[in-house]
């Protein structure tokens, strides 16, 4: 199960130790919408996602796959293939983290940041931190 409350990022407010922060390279595309079936590349790591309907929390299973699967499957992906830097910033006296995606062109110069939680009562409980925007955790797009 994944549980996780996304938020909308404006540059101009950033934590001033990013480049401090831990960050992997990613690119990714989606198979199929409903439900969410998506390849990732993540720096040298290939992975097959399989996401159920909802949206804080859902089903979510992810298998390895092989250099060789993600380039047959990637020119079948629809619509844009999706490139950004991730940012594992961890939040300070919990075990979590926030994971901040700055996304290049064409979707740039958009940043989201999610936060994974153990629960729903957590995720429901936590109060955002300064530099997050809009909470779009149930915005669908």
């Amino acid at each position: 199960m994944e549980i996780e409350r996304k938020y909308l990022i404006d540059e101009k407010n950033l934590p001033a130790d990013l480049e401090s922060c831990r960050s992997v390279l990613i690119e990714q595309g989606y198979l199929c919408r409903k439900p969410v079936v998506r390849i990732r590349r993540q720096d040298d790591d290939y992975i097959l996602t399989y996401k159920s309907g909802g949206l804080m929390a859902r089903e979510e299973y992810n298998l390895p796959l092989s250099r060789e699967g993600y380039e047959h499957l990637r020119p079948k992906a629809d619509g844009n293939i999706i490139s950004k830097k991730r940012y594992l910033i961890p939040i300070t006296d919990t075990a979590l983290k926030v994971e901040l995606d700055v996304f290049d062109a064409p979707f740039a110069p958009l940043m989201i940041a999610e936060v994974e939680f153990p629960d729903v009562e957590t995720a429901n409980a936590f109060t955002p931190l300064d530099w997050f925007q809009e909470d779009v955790t149930n915005n669908p797009e």
